[in-house]
Formats: C-alpha cells, structure tokens, sequence
C-alpha cells in the first residue's frame, strides 16, 4: 500500500524562495502564509540555516521575512509595523530590498507622496517632467 502527502501550495512557494536563495537569485523573501503552515516553514528554514524574522500579518496570517542576516536586521529596524501603515520610504526601501522592480516601486512610492497625478503608466519621465521645476526638469 502506498500513500501519498500532498504539499501545500504555500511550502512550495516556500521551497522555491529557499532555492531562489541558495541559487543567489535574492537576498531576502518575505513570505506570507496562513499560521497553520508557520511551524512547517519555520522547521523548514532552520533546517536550511536562514535566519528569520516573525511578523503578524492579519488574523490568520504571519509574514515571515528571511534570507541575509544584514538584510534581516535592517528590516527589524525598518518594518516595525504592520505593511499598510509604512511610509512611503520605508516602503519604497522594503519593496527594493526585496528585488521588485526598482521603476515600479518609484511609481509607487512617487503615488504614495502624492507628487505623482497616478497618469505616469510606465512613463515616468513624461510624469517627472511635467511635473518639475525648469531647473529639475530630467532630460529625456
């Protein structure tokens, strides 16, 4: 008789960041996942040997950050609330530590600051420029 074990979706997505991590793809992953996965993933990273850091998410929820010990410290330092209530800097700094797209996260952080009227769609320096001095205007 043999059986099988499922795996849930949530420790594959787990598996592939601990392998994006070892392949150097990124420094730092933060992964969110239902509380009933939070022991399995712990056990899983501690097996690995990646630092980690535990964080409430929502009522069912934890976000679990790791990867490089620098980057884990700076963000113990920089995360000490929930995501919704970061600053637009800290935010913008998250997003780049985390390997996303650096012209998306300074759409976003642009947004976040109001400075940007939300027209820019990927065309940021027709956004900045419309929107500068003469003197800091970005050449084109």
């Amino acid at each position: 008789m043999t059986t099988t074990t499922t795996v849930p979706t949530e420790i594959k997505v787990l598996m592939n960041h601990i392998y994006e991590l070892h392949k150097g793809v990124r420094h730092m992953v933060l992964f969110t996942c239902n509380k009933k996965f939070s022991e399995l993933a712990i056990q899983r990273l501690e097996s690995q040997g990646f630092p980690y850091l535990v964080q409430p998410a929502g009522p069912n929820t934890l976000n679990v950050y790791f990867g490089r010990r620098e980057c884990l410290e700076a963000i113990r330092l920089i995360v000490t609330r929930p995501l919704n209530q970061l600053t637009p800097e800290e935010d913008f700094i998250l997003g780049a530590m985390l390997g996303y797209d650096l012209c998306a996260q300074c759409e976003r952080y642009c947004k976040r600051k109001s400075e940007c009227k939300g027209e820019c769609q990927g065309k940021c320096n027709e956004c900045v420029n419309e929107n500068s001095t003469a003197e800091s205007k970005i050449a084109v």
